[in-house]
């Protein structure tokens, strides 16, 4: 596709995402049915699923703009979903039943992570009281936290990230004013994220009716939590020792501690898989109804890329890890040479901001910098290069969204992640 056709196609699709996001509710149009009292998933993808990102996003099956120089997709998915995008321009590179709304497992503590992370200092300690702990579900992975035992926050986030804590999830929840509280604030920061096919319950992802999410809204809440530098350290870091019980010795009080290890297999590896390359988190989950899920972010040669998959079919050990790297492997070399099929879209208030001359929005979870010098720069850019983009915009949107439209282009298209290393053995 010529390089001013492909502008004009990105700035449709902006100016689309902005008059969305600037309204006061999602459009009918762009809106999924509501998920299934149901915790098990259907076997099919439903026929409407949300057009958020774009119009191929919402249709079933496999999205993918095959072309001369694109290498074939794996022939060996089973995945139910899956959605492979670059984290920092938003360009979603393939799919396959992007917006079908599944159980998400523990992947839904990524969005409890964004959303909570900023509450609280890492230095800040709170001394663990039953009822803490008291709903914590049956079967729930643990990092072993003790009743009547102190924790920092930070000790709280590692055990969250590394070893997918329902009792630390508990216990910050708490301390964010309770369960209800914290999934109500869960549910309004993934409307504001545009991740419109999540609905939280619980703050752990432990299987309950009604809990779904996407392949498509895990990748944009795992972008948004990569915009915080804790949220990237935590993901990324593979070992870490963690306090266990305060003991009793020569008449003083001795607080033991135990090594944690991070269960995502591309980070730790495994006896069948390896450390992938360049991988630097997110968040995996595996329970009865969910299957396994997992949302990796990982590095090469200057490119980010974000993967999901939801549910493999396939149930040998480790494939979800297994077919996330043959994404991976798949992205890398497509990227450049592929057309997306959609995008990751900014954040409601990012669009909102760009909207205000003059605002200046620098909030770790998307913050964009000047608005007003942003929508300069683009259109400055586009101008410089002779794309017909712009224009085509003002034809179709009026001159006011064009500088809108602008202002978010610059957000969705370049989100840069910074510090974004594999971090081996740090707490």
């Amino acid at each position: 596709m010529p390089a001013p056709m492909k502008t004009a196609r990105r700035a449709l699709l902006v100016a689309s995402a902005v008059v969305s996001s600037l309204a006061l509710t999602a459009p009918v149009s762009h809106a999924a049915p509501k998920p299934s009292p149901s915790t098990s998933p259907s076997a099919t993808p439903p026929a409407g699923m949300s057009t958020v990102g774009g119009e191929r996003l919402g249709q079933a099956g496999t999205q993918v703009n095959l072309a001369s120089g694109v290498p074939v997709l794996p022939k060996d998915l089973t995945a139910r979903s899956w959605v492979i995008a670059d984290a920092e321009s938003g360009d979603v590179l393939a799919a396959h039943n992007a917006h079908w709304r599944l159980p998400p497992a523990s992947t839904m503590k990524m969005l409890f992570a964004d959303t909570v992370l900023p509450k609280f200092p890492k230095s800040v300690e709170h001394k663990v009281v039953p009822s803490d702990l008291a709903d914590v579900g049956a079967g729930s992975s643990m990092v072993g936290i003790k009743e009547g035992e102190t924790y920092s926050v930070h000790d709280l986030w590692l055990g969250v990230f590394l070893r997918s804590g329902n009792d630390a999830v508990h216990v910050l929840s708490k301390m964010n004013g309770g369960i209800d509280n914290t999934v109500k604030e869960m549910n309004e920061h993934a409307e504001e994220l545009q991740a419109l096919d999540t609905n939280a319950v619980s703050p752990d992802g432990y299987d309950a009716p009604h809990q779904v999410s996407s392949a498509y809204d895990l990748t944009l809440i795992a972008r948004s939590g990569l915009q915080k530098k804790d949220f990237r350290e935590y993901c990324s870091t593979v070992t870490a020792k963690f306090p266990g019980s305060t003991s009793k010795k020569k008449g003083k009080s001795v607080r033991e501690t135990f090594e944690i290890q991070n269960t995502n297999r591309l980070l730790a590896g495994d006896s069948d898989i390896p450390v992938y390359q360049g991988i630097a988190g997110v968040k995996n989950g595996n329970t009865t109804n969910a299957g396994a899920t997992f949302t990796g972010v990982a590095e090469r040669n200057g490119k980010v890329l974000l993967v999901t998959v939801m549910n493999p079919e396939k149930s040998g050990h480790n494939e979800v890890y297994k077919e996330t790297a043959r994404l991976f492997d798949w992205g890398f070399k497509a990227a450049g040479k592929v057309q997306p099929v959609g995008e990751l879209v900014p954040p409601k208030s990012a669009a909102q901001a760009s909207a205000q001359p003059g605002s200046n929005n620098s909030g770790e979870a998307g913050g964009t910098g000047d608005a007003e010098k942003s929508s300069k720069s683009a259109v400055g850019a586009s101008a410089a290069s002779g794309s017909t983009g712009i224009g085509v915009a003002l034809g179709i949107t009026g001159g006011a969204l064009v500088l809108l439209a602008a202002g978010v282009f610059l957000i969705n298209r370049r989100w840069p992640l910074p510090d974004l290393v594999r971090r081996r053995g740090r707490s």
